[in-house]
């Protein structure tokens, strides 16, 4: 039996493979994770219906299971449709969630089109593809080491 949240057995193996600097990648349900899926990474489908699961219930998970040194997230455009003027709203519950596990790491934002490169990247083991409506939910978490 295992005392984290973290319940489901394929996400558990493939963190159990990964290791230090490895990354994982939380997907909103507008990340295109089928085209923009990296060379080694796996993906996971929590995406049941509109807002279930969310990126943050999955990151909480992650959270209870993982050492997380970074935690990088999608930047929001400056100009044209989907432009915002401040952080996400769900940037917040992010905040909150790793307050919450004690982990003292501010989010770093990537511009868009980079974070597709970085999270399209070798290093990046799983992608959990949710069905979060927040626009700019995609986090990219930096596995850390394990402490004596």
């Amino acid at each position: 039996m295992l005392l984290h949240q973290l319940l489901h057995p394929q996400i558990t193996e493939i963190l159990a493979r990964s290791g230090h600097t490895s990354k994982v990648l939380i997907a909103d349900g507008n990340y295109p994770a089928g085209t923009k899926l990296g060379p080694n990474a796996e993906l996971v489908s929590l995406n049941l219906s509109p807002g279930v699961v969310s990126c943050t219930q999955v990151l909480k998970a992650l959270l209870s299971a993982i050492p997380v040194e970074k935690v990088s997230t999608m930047q929001p455009e400056k100009t044209g449709p989907y432009a915002m003027k401040e952080d996400p709203p769900v940037w917040a519950e992010y905040r909150a969630a790793l307050e919450e596990a004690g982990i003292s790491l501010d989010l770093e934002p990537i511009e868009r089109w980079d974070f597709y490169k970085v999270a399209e990247g070798s290093d990046v083991a799983l992608v959990i593809q949710t069905a979060d409506q927040n626009l700019y939910a995609n986090i990219l978490l930096t596995i850390g080491v394990r402490k004596p």
